[in-house]
């Protein structure tokens, strides 16, 4: 197989913006195989682009001849297809926790980042695909965008509690997989990469341990993470 067959469909916002929280964890486990991909970005309300998937979500990477969606599902296809390569995560005892990280991420980080992050991310898409993200992220939240706002300082000190293990372990070990970065961080990190690249609003005080770990991952892969332009300005 070349490098050249290798395709990643993710979400584009105005000024080429790569917004999408899932396809950053499968951009960052690509780089960890040291597997090139063509990115292919598509219009959130473009769902005619990727209706060969089947569904109507990315990211979606296309290998070869295989189809593969859902950011975990693409993960484990890599580990399996690419055993030969550097790990995502470290063994089955590994790939069991990434699990749990991939859920505690999805039903409780993500859940208490959206309200933060969402009214801004309104101003990064065009008209058309703000208008679907307010129908779908107001019926997922039970709020309009207004009230989210306005709920902010509440809704922050919130975030910050959810975040406690994450805090916890990175006070005694570089990234959450250990020595060295693992799909968890690329899970965790998914949450922060999203807020970075579509909301002025700095998640994380300077000498909280996740910041730090955060400027770790950003220069991970040759800056991978980082060249993709933030909202604010970076330290």
């Amino acid at each position: 197989m070349t490098e050249n067959a290798r395709t990643l469909f993710e979400l584009r916002g105005l000024e080429d913006r790569r917004y999408s929280l899932f396809s950053w964890r499968t951009k960052l486990a690509l780089a960890h195989k040291e597997l090139r991909a063509e990115y292919r970005a598509v219009r959130v309300t473009d769902k005619a682009a990727i209706a060969f998937s089947g569904q109507e979500k990315v990211p979606i990477l296309i290998d070869g001849d295989t189809t593969v969606f859902d950011s975990w599902k693409i993960a484990e296809y890599l580990e399996a297809r690419y055993a030969d390569r550097a790990s995502l995560f470290g063994g089955e005892i590994g790939r069991a926790l990434s699990r749990f990280v991939n859920q505690w991420v999805d039903r409780q980080l993500v859940p208490a980042a959206g309200p933060l992050v969402v009214p801004d991310v309104i101003a990064c898409v065009d008209e058309e695909d703000g208008a679907h993200l307010r129908r779908q992220m107001e019926k997922a939240f039970g709020t309009t965008l207004e009230e989210m706002r306005r709920q902010r300082a509440e809704r922050q000190k919130v975030f910050v509690r959810v975040l406690e293990p994450a805090r916890a372990t990175l006070r005694g070990q570089p990234f959450i997989g250990g020595a060295n970065a693992a799909y968890a961080d690329y899970i965790v990190f998914s949450v922060f990469q999203w807020a970075r690249v579509t909301s002025p609003l700095e998640l994380l005080e300077p000498g909280d341990p996740l910041a730090a770990w955060r400027e770790r991952i950003l220069d991970l892969f040759d800056g991978l993470a980082r060249r993709e332009p933030a909202r604010r300005a970076e330290r």
